[in-house]
């Protein structure tokens, strides 16, 4: 018999009669046929089964259906057919015929199938989970038998029976169904590592075991190994002896049961960015994704560049899917599995291709991606004018969006160096061009000239007024991102500020301005960040401020509009601002986490971390660093304080919380979680308690007090966002990447939950509660705000018109808004009680940071009017912004008039993730250029 070739070159095996015979003696004595039991003959006669299938039926002469073979080639549904006319009583089959035919099976209103069948027997390919899951639902009267093997060990050397999966499961966590343990006659043997026994490649000896590979009339040997005797014994073969195993080059693990669970092959297993992947735990991940029928997924290497991991997804609904689905399965796969396993590309394919024996043919798959080089290689023939579509496809397959503009910053909008190469594979270009010019603009018109030219060296053309040299890369790059500096995107190295002149209504940008620039005089300029809280003697109480407006009083103080004081300066609405920089701190590596500001004891402190393991305690106003200590991982989420003050709390990507001393920043203590955490923690005064949610799916409340874990609660997928509590209704609520949002009653010990909700898209950013209506604002990644009651009922539902990956801004200085930040670019003020769109700006790149309110500094256009608000808006590009949003008062039934227009913008070195935070009209925010920065707003009475 020759081997299938799904792992090679199909090779002579060599089998034996005792293997065969070995093989039906231990079926028909565990699981034994009679004579009246009808048989299916459907496997191909290349492939090893369809020995069993008649040797079988003859040696006990049960009836043999064989229906004709050109007729389930052509189509494979017609295998029901037969099993429906025949009542057949058993069937072997690999996982990928049942999935094939598993819809149509469920779609059958009287399921004869279930009542005749008494035994599915499955082999050739690993079982997922979810599979196993759905047959035993629609075949509850079916024994289902997971069996493992090879052409070489005469078909089948394992077996699980699926009736003990239940109480294994109850122990065991499990993606797959185990291989089990080795039938009659046959010895399974893990080579691995020895710092684990419990796993490594499987060897396999018996009387299964065949002779040999038949090459050029000659046998020659398997790919055998000699093992040890004794494995408990310390002497050398030579004294001991030693025996033959067979070396499958499939590798497992043990369960405490003594079961088998299927790993991978060792040709399965590639390496993406350093780590190693086995490409079967992806596709049975992807299997269990409910719009998903079957996977299959494979490794591409293209241009000498790493390894890309290609997914072919076979869809239960037919109906086309959007780069939007593509991005919601992605971020499934984020939840579920390690950032390096989740595949590069995602293809819908109507079927997958298979080989005679019934497996997924995955040398057709590569084919498939490799003969689309010659698409590549007519880009040279495309004109200019459509050029353009063709660079803005391949950005949106890369990055998994719907839409890019012309300018938008392919690394800015979420690219990496996988999405990079991914790129370059389909534009057929250099991957440094990319690189060098990340927009679809700036690539256009460098492959026009380059085509134009004929020029193949690495640079710009000679039009353009800056040439990158390969050795001169800029010092303020991105760490996380590895990319040499980005044309035109750190040219002006200075701090600048864009003024703008209104006359009546219209307003004029004029020319952009230096800060330390001499050639305008600036006469008395309004000094904003001097009034309250920064020239205050004495703070009235201790108190915290993080994004979206987050303030936390000590003690049992409870948070109102009554106890910070706010300064109100006249500022014409015809007059805008400027920006200019306070301090910095130099940070080390990239700060995507925003800063929490801590009054206490008459000073002011902040408190950050960053990329570089840094976290440190900075003087708020004068910048200078009070202490510093380095965690063991980078830290991408806000701090949070605890209820006395005494202590600083936050999470780490080493998995840990750690809770640090106030005043020196030593460690009290740390809590580990299984998974990195990104999440920042919120403080429960009235339990003493710290909720915090972890990338292991789970949600953990801490006793810091006490330093223990008092609850540990499941929410379906990584939790990204800070949950929220509802003191009125006893109650918090949280949400997972998996889009489930979970509310748990916290009146007393021990806490439950109270109900979930699936709005089945990812959820990044942190909840929110609106004050007057308890209603849970949730923001998805889909681009929709969802507000629930406390029951969990859908109150109102409105769309944006791009993802949202940070949570909503509320703030009593705002009265009844919820202030949403789109990645189109786009802020939204939806009404809390109705969701009705209040208003509407468009900055004019990305966001992906939440909004701030200055809730400490008031504009006053004109005494007999409402007064105005500061909004901090900051762009992934790099540009802060301040929103000025006017209240205008209706008279009689007429409803409020709300203006909203830019007050000022400036832009920094690196891009901004971090949410802002400010007060009194200083900003505060970290960056990647590698700093924490402290902004000041300005105004100038008059310029000549």
């Amino acid at each position: 018999m020759y081997t299938s070739g799904s792992t090679g070159k199909p090779k002579g095996v060599c089998g034996t009669e005792q293997g065969l015979l070995n093989r039906f003696l231990w079926m028909q004595e565990l699981y034994p046929m009679h004579g009246e039991e009808l048989l299916l003959f459907k496997t191909s006669i290349s492939f090893v089964d369809h020995l069993q299938e008649f040797l079988a039926a003859s040696l006990t002469a049960c009836t043999l259906v064989v229906p004709p073979f050109t007729e389930l080639r052509q189509n494979v549904l017609s295998i029901i057919e037969f099993l429906q006319a025949y009542s057949i009583n058993r069937l072997t089959a690999v996982p990928s015929l049942m999935r094939a035919i598993l819809p149509a099976m469920q779609s059958q209103h009287d399921n004869l199938i279930s009542s005749s069948l008494r035994l599915l027997v499955l082999s050739g390919e690993v079982l997922p989970l979810a599979l196993w899951n759905m047959l035993s639902s629609l075949l509850p009267k079916t024994s289902v038998l997971n069996l493992y093997g090879s052409t070489e060990v005469s078909g089948d050397c394992m077996y699980f029976d699926c009736k003990r999966l239940p109480s294994i499961l109850e122990m065991q966590t499990l993606t797959t169904v185990p291989i089990g343990l080795p039938i009659s006659k046959c010895s399974i043997v893990l080579n691995g590592e020895n710092s684990n026994p419990n796993e490594g490649e499987i060897y396999v000896r018996g009387l299964c075991v065949s002779i040999g590979y038949f090459s050029e009339n000659a046998i020659i040997p398997l790919n055998n190994a000699k093992l040890h005797q004794n494995s408990l014994c310390k002497c050398s073969m030579e004294e001991c002896g030693s025996q033959v195993y067979f070396r499958t080059g499939d590798f497992a693990h043990q369960l405490p049961s003594g079961d088998l669970v299927f790993l991978g092959r060792k040709d399965r297993t590639v390496k993406v960015n350093g780590q190693r992947i086995a490409l079967e735990e992806v596709e049975n991940t992807l299997r269990g994704h409910n719009d998903v029928i079957d996977a299959a997924v494979i490794s591409h290497k293209d241009q000498g560049e790493d390894a890309l991991i290609v997914a072919f997804i076979l869809l239960r609904e037919k109906e086309e899917f959007g780069e939007m689905f593509k991005m919601s399965i992605r971020n499934w796969m984020i939840s579920k599995l390690p950032t390096a396993m989740v595949p590069t590309r995602f293809v819908f394919v109507k079927s997958l291709p298979m080989s005679a024996s019934g497996k997924v043919d995955y040398t057709v798959l590569v084919e498939s991606i490799l003969s689309k080089n010659h698409v590549q290689d007519e880009i040279s023939n495309i004109g200019p004018s459509n050029l353009m579509p063709v660079i803005k496809k391949a950005f949106c397959e890369a990055l998994m969006v719907e839409d890019v503009s012309d300018d938008d910053d392919f690394f800015v909008i979420g690219g990496n160096s996988i999405a990079a190469a991914h790129v370059s594979h389909n534009l057929g270009i250099d991957m440094r061009l990319l690189y060098t010019f990340p927009t679809p603009a700036k690539l256009l018109i460098t492959l026009v000239e380059k085509k134009g030219s004929k020029n193949k060296n690495f640079g710009i053309n000679d039009n353009a007024e800056l040439i990158i040299q390969p050795d001169k890369r800029n010092a303020y790059s991105s760490l996380e991102s590895e990319t040499p500096d980005r044309l035109g995107s750190k040219l002006q190295r200075t701090l600048s500020w864009t003024l703008y002149e209104r006359n009546d209504d219209q307003a004029v940008r004029s020319k952009r301005l230096k800060v330390d620039s001499n050639k305008y005089n600036i006469l008395d300029p309004v000094h904003l960040f001097n009034g309250y809280p920064w020239n205050s003697a004495s703070i009235p109480k201790s108190c915290s401020f993080s994004r979206c407006n987050q303030v936390m009083l000590a003690g049992e103080n409870e948070v109102n509009d009554t106890w910070q004081v706010t300064q109100s300066v006249e500022v014409p609405r015809t007059r805008t601002g400027y920006m200019q920089e306070l301090w910095k701190v130099h940070m080390e590596s990239c700060v995507d986490a925003s800063p929490l500001i801590v009054f206490k004891d008459s000073d002011i402190y902040l408190f950050v971390g960053s990329h570089s393991h840094k976290f440190v305690c900075v003087n708020a106003q004068s910048g200078s660093i009070q202490w510093e200590t380095r965690l063991q991982g980078r830290v991408e989420g806000s701090a949070t304080i605890v209820g006395d003050f005494s202590q600083v709390v936050v999470g780490c990507y080493d998995g840990n919380l750690y809770f640090l001393e106030f005043l020196n920043g030593n460690i009290c203590w740390t809590f580990h979680t299984s998974g990195e955490v990104k999440c920042q923690p919120i403080m429960d005064k009235h339990r003493g308690l710290i909720w915090c949610g972890s990338h292991d799916h789970n949600l953990y409340a801490l006793d810091y007090r006490n330093r223990c874990c008092v609850c540990k609660l499941p929410c379906g997928g990584s939790i990204f966002g800070s949950p929220a509590i509802d003191e009125v209704h006893y109650a918090l609520y949280v949400a997972s990447t998996s889009g489930r949002v979970t509310a748990i009653s916290i009146k007393e010990l021990p806490f439950c939950t109270l109900w979930s909700y699936e709005l089945e898209v990812p959820v990044f950013g942190s909840l929110s509660i609106s004050p007057r209506h308890g209603y849970v604002i949730c923001c998805l990644v889909d681009g929709h705000v969802v507000a629930l009651d406390s029951s969990g009922s859908i109150v109102w539902k409105r769309r944006t018109g791009g993802p949202i990956f940070a949570g909503a801004c509320i703030s009593y200085a705002l009265p009844l808004q919820v202030l949403i930040c789109s990645r189109n670019g786009s802020v939204y003020s939806f009404e809390m009680e109705k969701g009705e769109l209040l208003w509407e700006i468009n900055v004019g790149d990305p966001i992906t940071a939440s909004a701030y309110v200055d809730e400490n500094l008031q504009l006053i256009s004109n005494p007999t009017i409402s007064v105005d608000r500061l909004v901090c808006v900051c762009t992934s590009s790099g540009s802060i912004l301040l929103l000025r949003i006017s209240l205008d008062e209706g008279k009689g039934s007429y409803k409020r008039k709300y203006t909203v227009q830019e007050f000022v913008r400036l832009k920094l070195e690196g891009d901004l993730f971090s949410s802002p935070v400010m007060m009194g009209g200083r900003i505060f925010v970290g960056c990647r250029d590698d700093y924490l920065h402290c902004i000041a707003v300005e105004i100038q009475e008059s310029v000549e």
